[in-house]
């Protein structure tokens, strides 16, 4: 217990070291991206996502993110599998919670070849006290906080608040895109059902 302690204290320790070292400039990864004013909102207010915008039936792009021990994990790890990723702008939050805790109930339901998967921009760290903490240990949760490579290529980054904006992605084993629901209010839960019965459709399909 002690040496993963002193491991993940030390993770945290270079990883903030490292952010702080860096100029100013080099810490900006989304300055080039293309941005769109998109039908989500935040209060009242229509949100800025950055990245390219993705259509149902285009090739699903990859992406490496990190698992809660700094792991690099892509999306090409998967390949040949049917996917569903659930992505939320921060894990610890109410709204979030619910989200990321429903999907993980779903797993139990699901045939062995489907994926489930959360993804945020939160730390590892913080995803790993949370899923301690909230028993969430039977789907992969992962963190674009380091390159924001998911959000970038998926075009679901909020501009100028670093998190990603809330949505459900179903990707096919052939590995293209097959179902996309942007959840038009941040602080609205998806519609799991649609998504759960797209899923299945799928499943049928394959």
């Amino acid at each position: 217990m002690l040496t993963q302690f002193r491991k993940s204290l030390f993770l945290s320790t270079l990883f903030c070291a490292t952010l702080c070292s860096l100029p100013a400039t080099a810490i900006d990864l989304t300055a080039e991206l293309p941005s769109r004013v998109s039908d989500v909102k935040a209060g009242n207010q229509q949100v800025i996502l950055l990245g390219k915008e993705l259509k149902k039936g285009q090739p699903a792009p990859d992406f490496k993110v990190v698992d809660n021990n700094f792991k690099t994990v892509q999306l090409s790890d998967f390949s040949g599998k049917t996917i569903l990723i659930s992505v939320v702008p921060s894990i610890d939050t109410g709204i979030c919670s619910l989200q990321t805790k429903r999907f993980n109930s779903e797993v139990a339901n699901l045939p062995q070849g489907v994926v489930l998967l959360t993804i945020s921009t939160d730390l590892p760290f913080a995803q790993k006290r949370y899923c301690q903490q909230e028993q969430v240990a039977d789907m992969a949760v992962l963190s674009d906080a380091v390159w924001r490579d998911f959000g970038s290529n998926y075009g679901l980054l909020i501009k100028d608040m670093g998190l990603l904006t809330r949505a459900i992605l179903l990707i096919d084993s052939a590995g293209d895109i097959r179902y996309q629901q942007l959840v038009p209010e941040l602080a609205q839960e998806p519609d799991y059902d649609a998504a759960l019965t797209a899923l299945a459709d799928l499943l049928k399909k394959s």
